[in-house]
């Protein structure tokens, strides 16, 4: 065979590499929004609102015969919800829509409540004002006032002390009576503490009218005492006992289990935990149900109606002769004829607001700590007890040690 001479091949060069891209910048981070209201649903809502508003009136006020400003608010509403529904349907999903409407159907709800809160206190102040700025009504009594005598003459006085000595005889007997009856729930436990439940959550439901009838009945009128501010005390304190045991049995059953746990560890027995543990760890929030027993018992009335008596004078001895409180005077002077008695009226139902108001923000502020959380005053405390101790460990290190003599 001959072989065929073939030609050299050239050697290939090699291809030259693509040039390297160029970095690209890594794109600024962006915060991702995941609540909030946008523009849509502010458009949205107020569409919304528009478009109910002019259909209930065309329906409400030309079409169907019904008529007044309830029925007109209600159907308003009703409206809305379904514009809203609706409209929300041509933007987002099923699901969407749903979470957007009850969260709609809650801000309505709220803003609500808050319009009555709002109306009550801007009405009785606008009524009560004429009396309440005059200083006799905070430092007189109806002792010297007739019904026809002008508003600089006469107060509320009397009213004032009578309601703050009747709470404070009712708190001393609620309160112990009431954490000691949380504690025998939570703590001791038993037969007996399902009848005691039982019996605390009957009385939560009590009306007050009865709690005044069972004092009129056993106290005034068979143990033979007189209508006054004790019997009214008594009969504020069956309303107030239950009220500080519910709260006060919650509170206990917060405090943490090792806490007691711990207790029992280094020999404490059921008595010192309770005492120097759990009592100590729930005190914020057994403020509060203090605090919420004391707001329920100074507005009740139907209690003091039966049981204190009213008088126009000035009784500051609650254990003799009929005592007044607030929600008494209230009561017999907003229903007399005499627009002076009314005003005064008015101006006692803005000082019991303005009672209620301090004792829950009072409430609030003393109960605002968890279980177990430290006050200013006991940090400091702490602290100081750990700095005598540190002073007293370098003084025992820092002293040489005293040779005793030898005892012949």
């Amino acid at each position: 065979m001959t072989t065929l001479d073939l030609p050299p091949v050239a050697a290939s060069e090699p291809a030259e590499a693509p040039p390297a891209p160029a970095p690209v910048p890594p794109r600024p981070e962006q915060r991702l929004k995941l609540g909030g209201v946008t523009r849509e649903d502010v458009l949205t809502v107020a569409g919304s609102l528009v478009g109910s508003l002019a259909l209930d009136w065309m329906s409400y006020e030309r079409i169907l015969p019904f008529s007044g400003a309830f029925g007109f608010l209600v159907c308003w509403y009703v409206l809305f919800l379904a514009g809203y529904f609706t409209l929300g349907r041509l933007q987002w999903g099923r699901l969407l829509v749903r979470e957007r409407l009850v969260s709609v159907v809650a801000w309505s709800s709220g803003l609500l409540v808050l319009a009555l809160i709002v109306d009550q206190i801007g009405y009785l102040v606008v009524r009560g004002s004429e009396a309440a700025q005059h200083l006799n009504f905070f430092t007189e009594s109806m002792e010297r006032t007739a019904a026809l005598s002008p508003i600089t003459s006469g107060g509320a006085l009397n009213a004032i002390v009578g309601s703050l000595e009747q709470l404070g005889l009712a708190t001393l007997f609620a309160v112990p009576l009431g954490i000691a009856a949380a504690v025998f729930m939570s703590e001791v436990g038993g037969r007996m503490a399902r009848p005691v439940r039982t019996l605390v959550e009957a009385m939560t439901a009590l009306p007050s009218i009865v709690a005044g009838l069972f004092v009129l009945g056993v106290v005034i009128l068979t143990l033979g005492f007189e209508q006054s501010g004790f019997a009214a005390s008594l009969a504020l304190t069956v309303m107030m006992m239950p009220i500080v045991t519910r709260a006060a049995e919650v509170v206990i059953r917060l405090v943490p289990g090792t806490l007691r746990e711990a207790s029992y560890a280094l020999g404490g027995s059921q008595w010192r935990t309770v005492w120097n543990v759990v009592l100590p760890t729930a005190r914020p929030g057994l403020v509060t149900a203090v605090v919420l027993g004391m707001a329920r018992g100074v507005g009740e009335t139907s209690p003091v109606l039966l049981t204190s008596g009213f008088t126009a004078q000035f009784n500051a001895d609650p254990f003799t002769e009929p005592q007044v409180s607030l929600p008494l005077y209230i009561w017999n002077y907003v229903k007399q004829p005499y627009p002076e008695m009314v005003a005064r009226a008015f101006a006692a139902g803005l000082t019991l607001m303005a009672v209620v108001l301090v004792l829950f923000v009072t409430a609030r502020v003393l109960g605002g700590r968890r279980p177990g959380q430290l006050t200013r005053g006991q940090k400091r405390r702490i602290n100081r007890d750990a700095r005598r101790l540190e002073a007293a460990a370098a003084a025992a290190v820092a002293r040489p040690y005293a040779i005793q003599p030898e005892k012949r």
